[in-house]
């Protein structure tokens, strides 16, 4: 019963994460207008993660998880996957693939969407104060690892949905598969990864849809430079240097 459980959950997840790109994502491959329907995915996921939170379920499906992939079981690979997202966003223009935006504007978007999901992690992760599954630390929930991957590949998706559609969701898969092995590597549980992947894909609509810094530019004939970076110390915040020539 456990181990169909378990599979079951892990099932959903990776719908969920893979599933964005044909229901929520998929929605807006005709539209660029950023509406409440297309947080009906990060909602769900977010929703999922916080009513796990410390329940007798969460711990049940790490117990399974431990079961599942082996009490030895260690890699550190879950710390690289989570990144490839970003290399697929900048690689897609040379397999030939046609990006909506240009190197500069693909960096800002990154630098934002990641800083809008840090800030929100590292707040999170201080406000409930919860100890990893393998007691290394009280900072497990939600999952920063799973919430870069998850931000990246909604990045991603945006950039190429409508030149290659299979190649602008397999972010996810990476993302899905990072998830999966931080509570396989006992770092987080179940509820942590599902919040991080909501979190993650929702930063990363917002400013693909948003897109607030679409007119700031680099370069010599250029108006203005934008640095923009996350505020961390007494308080928490997302700060902007604007430089105008």
């Amino acid at each position: 019963m456990k181990t169909k459980l378990l599979t079951l959950v892990f099932s959903t997840f990776v719908f969920l994460g893979n599933a964005q790109s044909k229901d929520t994502l998929v929605s807006i491959k005709n539209q660029e207008k950023l509406s409440y329907k297309k947080f009906i995915a990060p909602v769900a996921l977010i929703s999922a993660g916080t009513l796990l939170l410390n329940t007798q379920l969460n711990k049940d499906l790490q117990t399974n998880t431990g079961k599942f992939f082996g009490a030895s079981f260690q890699t550190s690979a879950d710390n690289y996957l989570q990144f490839v997202p970003v290399g697929q966003i900048y690689l897609g223009k040379y397999l030939g693939f046609k990006p909506k935006n240009d190197f500069q504007h693909q960096t800002i978007n990154i630098i934002v969407a990641n800083g809008i999901m840090g800030v929100t992690v590292l707040a999170m992760k201080h406000t409930f104060k919860e100890e990893r599954p393998d007691g290394s630390d009280n900072l497990s929930f939600p999952s920063g690892h799973t919430s870069t991957a998850f931000t990246n590949a909604a990045l991603l998706f945006y950039e190429y949905k409508d030149s290659n559609l299979w190649y602008a969701s397999s972010g996810f898969l990476f993302a899905t598969a990072t998830g999966v092995l931080r509570i396989a590597n006992n770092k987080h549980y179940t509820s942590d990864v599902l919040t991080g992947a909501g979190i993650g894909i929702a930063s990363g609509m917002l400013v693909s849809y948003f897109n607030p810094f679409k007119s700031v530019s680099f370069g010599k004939n250029k108006k203005s430079t934008a640095f923009i970076y996350p505020q961390i110390g007494n308080s928490i915040g997302m700060g902007m240097i604007l430089q105008t020539n």
